[in-house]
C-alpha cells in the first residue's frame, strides 16, 4: 500500500493598516509623565514635562559652560531631526528668558556630571499644572554631546522617563525606548517616543 502525502499551500491576505496600527499599539510603552510608575507632581529638580508644545531653547556660548560649535551642530540637528517633526513647535531662542510666564523651555550647558553618567536633565522652574515645568536645564559631559545622548536628555526635557518607569514596565535597554533607552547609541526617538509626544502635546 502507497500513502500519498498531500500538503495543501494557503495563501495568507497582506495586514491592512488598521491591523499594523494595532499591532503597533499593543506593544506600545508608555513612558511620558505621568505613568503608572512614576507619578511625581512637578518640582524643581526632577523630571517634568515641558509646559507647552512651543519648544524653545537656548545654548549656553559663554563661559566654562559654553558649547563648542561642533556639540552646537549636533543639538540643533537633533532638534531638527527628532523634535521638530513631532507635534512640538521647535525653535531657537538667541536671546533667553530666564523669568516669567515665557521662560525659555531648555538650556543646553557643558560640565561635570556626577556619578557615572554623562548627561544630566531637571528642572529649574517648575510651572502650572501638576507635571509641568517652565524650564529644564539639560547638562552634558565635555566630550559626551553625540547626537543619541542629546536626544536622550531632551527627551527627559520633554517628559521621557527610563524603561524601569514606563507602563509596562520594559527592560532599560528595550529597543522600543529608542535613545531613551539607559546606555545610548546614536539612536533617535523611533516610533514609540514620536507617538507619546504627539498623544501629550
Amino acid at each position: 500500500m502507497i500513502a500519498f502525502a498531500v500538503g495543501a499551500l494557503f495563501a495568507t491576505a497582506p495586514s491592512s493598516p488598521a491591523d499594523d496600527a494595532d499591532a503597533e499599539a499593543a506593544r506600545a510603552v508608555d513612558n511620558m509623565i505621568p505613568t503608572s510608575h512614576y507619578d511625581v507632581p512637578c518640582r524643581k529638580g526632577i523630571l517634568c514635562q515641558t509646559d507647552n508644545a512651543t519648544l524653545t531653547y537656548y545654548m549656553d556660548s559663554g563661559g566654562s559652560n559654553a558649547l563648542e560649535s561642533d556639540d552646537k551642530a549636533t543639538v540643533r540637528d537633533v532638534l531638527n531631526s527628532q523634535y521638530a517633526p513631532t507635534d512640538l513647535s521647535v525653535s531657537y531662542d538667541s536671546t533667553p528668558s530666564w523669568s516669567g510666564d515665557a521662560e525659555t523651555d531648555i538650556y543646553y550647558s557643558e560640565g561635570t556630571v556626577s556619578g557615572s553618567d554623562n548627561g544630566f536633565t531637571y528642572c529649574e522652574n517648575p510651572a502650572s499644572g501638576v507635571y509641568k515645568c517652565d524650564q529644564q536645564y539639560v547638562k552634558i559631559e565635555p566630550g559626551h554631546w553625540s547626537s543619541g545622548l542629546v536626544c536622550h536628555e531632551t527627551g527627559h526635557a520633554v517628559g521621557f522617563v527610563h524603561g524601569e518607569d514606563a507602563s509596562p514596565v520594559v527592560g532599560m535597554q528595550d529597543s522600543r525606548l529608542g535613545c531613551m533607552k539607559k546606555s545610548v547609541g546614536s539612536e533617535g526617538l523611533g516610533s514609540n517616543q514620536v507617538r507619546n509626544i504627539n498623544n501629550t502635546y
